[in-house]
This record gives C-alpha cells, structure tokens and sequence, in this order.
C-alpha cells in the first residue's frame, strides 16, 4: 500500500507542476482587459482564452474603432494598442510574452447589434475542438454561447467533441439540436472534489482561469438587453442518469432532474455580472423565469415560462435604452450540477427556443 501511496503522489505532483506550469506560460502572453476610449461601451468586455468580445450600442460607427489593451507584464501587440480599425468584421491581434517566445492570438469582435432572441442551435463554430454554439445575422457572429466545456478540457477525460457534456446532435425537433450531458470528470476530477461535469449552455461567458478554484464564480451570465423579456419558450426531453450522487457519494431514491431558466438584472460597476453563487440572490435581480415543472419525457415537451417581477424591483427606461439591463438564459442537464450533484448520463436535448419580449412599458 506504501508503494501505491508514493506512486499515487508522484503522478499527482506531475499533474499539478504540469497545469501550473502551462498556466504561467499561457498568462505570460494574454490580455487582460480592453477599452474603446472614444465609443460607449455597453458593458464589460468578454476576454477568454483566445478572444475578446466587446459590446456598444447600436448606433456606434464601428468603422473606426481603436481599442487599447492591457496586457501581461512585458508583453507586446501587435497590431499595437490604439491603432485604427474596422470592426465591421472581428480582426486578429498576436500577444508576444516577454521572453518573445511565447505568443497567443487572440479574436477581438465588436458587438452592435441587439441580443439574439431566437435560438435553433444549428450554428457552431468550426475547427475547435469542443462544440461552440453561436447565433448570427447574415454572416456576422452576432452572439457566441457560453459553457463549461473549456473547463472539462483539463480533465483530460474528452477524446472528440460529443465527449464533451454540452454538444450538437441531429435529432432535434427541428434539424439539429442543442445536447447536455452529466459526465464523469475521471481521475482528476475526483482528485479535485468535482466528480461530475453537468451539460450547461448559457448565455454570457466562462471563466476557465476559475473554473477549478471558484467554479461557482466562473460562470459569468447576462449580456445587455434593452427590451423588457415576457417569457421563454422552446422545447425539451430528458432523461435522468441511473444513479444520484453527492460528492461522489450514491444517494439511494433520488432522482436528477433538469433545470431551465432565464433571468433579468440591472448592471452597474459594481455589479457588472451575476454569476452561479448570486444568480437567484443578487438585490440587482429584476426577474425570473425558471421552469418548476421539469419531468423525464422521451417526447419534444413545450415549455413557456413567464418572467416573475420581484417584489419591489421595476424597469428604468432610460436605463433600458442604454444597455444597462442583462438578460441571462441557462441550460442545464442536472439543478445541482453547479455543486456536483447529479447522475453520470443525465441527459438535456434543447430545440427551438424563443425569448419573447415587448418594447413599451
């Protein structure tokens, strides 16, 4: 059993060494956060590993924006920080470390359109090696969903894209669809106190700098949304996973179930995001829609949830007019998965959802 302990300590020391080591060479050349100094910016960018997304509003020239990075300590850009450029289609820009080594690239996209509101999930982005589902307007990526698949990346579990627990599969009610699956995260993830990865898609982004340290936290959700969400609608099935666990441990008479929904939140410096730890706590909530009749249904089931206004809370419209409203909308294939609660196999499919809304008080 010695010998085992030691092995076992030893491949665990590689592993970790390992992961710090890819981190502090990644961070060397990244982007840390962007600017658009003479446009107005909706909300705080998205930065991720190899793009960055910026948000103005509608009537912005995008023609001739110049936005100005701050990045790593001794890293260079190029093309430099605050040059002139047309984002009317996303441009690339190449981060060098320090050393000169080291080099990312990174997609820089200006978003000046208004929020999706229609979702068949027949788009993705291609020549990656995990699904990345995407709305668009004519050939423009107007809007880029959000998972935890990047963070399942590290896991070393997925071999191909529909190993992953949030992917595209044919049969949908309507072409291809939207496919959440709970999985194993394997050795390391047991090694981490994470036993299963839940399929989630939502909309905002995902932090995977923090998905193992404060995964709660590296779900970011919400983009801007000036017209005032009445219901989500779309289709579903879903079929909970044999066997219950919490942390890691089977719970005898209990089964997963699914969980829909979408909420509605003012936005401030403070307060720039909500995310899985204040999702449904936050004084910055307007409000709700959540599915509270979820059921294993091997039939396309319609849903329609209405938003519920908390009590107190109303919409300023000139507040609305500028942005400063986040609508967020979450798919997930186990309600406790945030916590790494649920059953290995629990499986969501997701088809023609639509978020209506109106435009008058």
């Amino acid at each position: 059993m010695k010998a085992k302990h030691v092995i076992l300590y030893f491949l665990v020391s590689i592993i970790i060494s390992s992961c710090i080591r890819d981190e502090a060479l990644n961070a060397e050349a990244d982007i840390l956060s962007c600017t658009l100094p003479k446009a107005v910016m909706t909300t705080s960018p998205i930065i991720n590993n190899n793009s960055v997304t910026l948000f103005v509003g509608p009537e912005t020239d995008v023609s001739t924006l110049a936005p100005e990075f701050t990045l790593t300590p001794g890293a260079t850009i190029s093309p430099l920080s605050g040059t002139v450029h047309d984002f009317s289609l996303p441009q690339k820009y190449t981060v060098t470390a320090a050393d000169g080594v080291w080099k990312k690239t990174y997609t820089v996209s200006v978003i000046d359109t208004e929020l999706a509101t229609n979702y068949n999930f027949e788009d993705t982005l291609g020549g990656k090696k995990y699904y990345i589902f995407v709305e668009r307007q004519g050939d423009k990526v107007i809007m880029e969903w959000a998972s935890g698949n990047a963070g399942y990346t590290m896991t070393g579990v997925p071999k191909t894209a529909n190993d992953y627990p949030t992917f595209q599969i044919a049969d949908g009610k309507e072409g291809k669809c939207l496919s959440l699956v709970t999985r194993s995260t394997g050795f390391f993830g047991q090694l981490m106190g994470m036993p299963i990865a839940a399929g989630n898609l939502f909309i905002g982004s995902f932090d995977v700098n923090n998905a193992m340290s404060y995964p709660l936290q590296a779900t970011k959700f919400g983009l801007p949304f000036r017209y005032v969400p009445t219901y989500l609608a779309g289709y579903y099935k879903y079929k909970a996973g044999d066997k219950f666990t919490e942390e890691g441990k089977p719970v005898d008479g209990k089964r997963d179930i699914c969980d829909i929904y979408a909420i509605m939140y003012e936005t401030s410096e403070s307060v720039p995001t909500l995310d899985g730890s204040n999702a449904f706590t936050s004084p910055n909530l307007v409000s709700i829609a959540r599915i509270d009749n979820a059921k294993e249904t091997d039939e396309w089931t319609y849903f329609k949830l209405p938003f519920i206004t908390r009590p107190g809370k109303f919409i300023d419209k000139e507040k609305l007019r500028d942005g400063k409203y986040n609508v967020a909308i979450v798919f997930t294939s186990s309600l406790e998965g945030a916590y790494f609660n649920g059953a290995i196999g629990s499986t969501l499919l997701i088809d023609e959802v639509e978020l209506v809304y109106h435009t008058e008080n």
